[in-house]
């Protein structure tokens, strides 16, 4: 049984036999999109785990893309009904087009066992344990009978827009140079499956010797990587050009 964002009102915190629950069926995984709180935030969706696997998306509350102003939604590529409905309901609705999207990209849509979102975004929940990452969407049954615990909260990024797939990179780059300059670096990876955009690694203070990591949410599958741009801007005329570089960049996938 796969659950997509499971009704809220009057449902959550009820009896098992009122809501879903992982005795529903042999495997029941669960895709939450919308689980801020009914009032005030008008959550559609349940927040509770109550599945062998549930994933939160984008921490399971907002989602990217559901922020767009009212006009720009509705009159929106899909057309007026479309668009409405999904200005009415768009994270709610998002969980159906994750689902979708995931039987065009099986091996998309990693989630990562994480204790909240918030720890997802720091580095303690990658890259996937030995016995892999489950699949969020069409595929997660690959993953039936893998899980120990009770229940397994399951974070992830998703895009914007169609095509909703990422795939999550870990970028650590060494600068190397004289001095300590204000500015950014951008990393764009390039590899066997594509190239992705460039990626902001840090901005603000760049110290040479000074090691940067940042999490890249792809929107391809690189495959194995073949070349790393690196790319640093000031933002201002500095008229002693100053000169920075990159001893190493150490690229790590997700997955594997």
């Amino acid at each position: 049984l796969s659950g997509l964002d499971p009704a809220q009102p009057y449902f959550q915190s009820t009896p098992i036999e009122v809501r879903l629950d992982k005795s529903d069926a042999e495997f029941v995984d669960v895709i939450h999109t919308d689980s801020a709180p009914t009032i005030p935030n008008l959550g559609f969706g349940m927040s509770t785990a109550v599945g062998h696997l549930d994933f939160y998306p984008n921490g399971g509350k907002q989602m990217p893309g559901c922020g767009k102003n009212p006009v720009s939604q509705i009159v929106d590529l899909d057309g007026i009904w479309e668009g409405t409905r999904d200005f009415v309901a768009c994270n709610h609705l998002r969980s159906y087009k994750y689902y979708s999207d995931s039987i065009i990209y099986p091996d998309g849509f990693l989630g990562y066992s994480c204790a909240s979102y918030d720890v997802f975004e720091t580095q303690n929940c990658f890259p996937c344990p030995r016995d892999g990452c489950p699949n969020m969407g069409h595929f997660a049954d690959k993953f039936k009978g893998k899980t120990q615990n009770d229940f397994v909260k399951l974070y992830l990024n998703t895009g914007e827009a169609k095509d909703f797939a990422l795939w999550r990179y870990k970028v650590t780059v060494t600068l190397s140079g004289k001095r300590k300059v204000k500015g950014y670096v951008n990393i764009a990876l390039y590899g066997s499956g594509g190239n992705t955009r460039q990626h902001q690694i840090v901005t603000g203070t760049l110290q040479p010797d000074n090691t940067y990591t940042s999490f890249i949410d792809a929107e391809v599958n690189i495959g194995t990587v073949t070349k790393v741009k690196f790319l640093w801007n000031n933002n201002w005329l500095n008229p002693t050009f100053p000169k920075l570089g990159a001893t190493t960049i150490t690229v790590q996938s997700g997955e594997n």
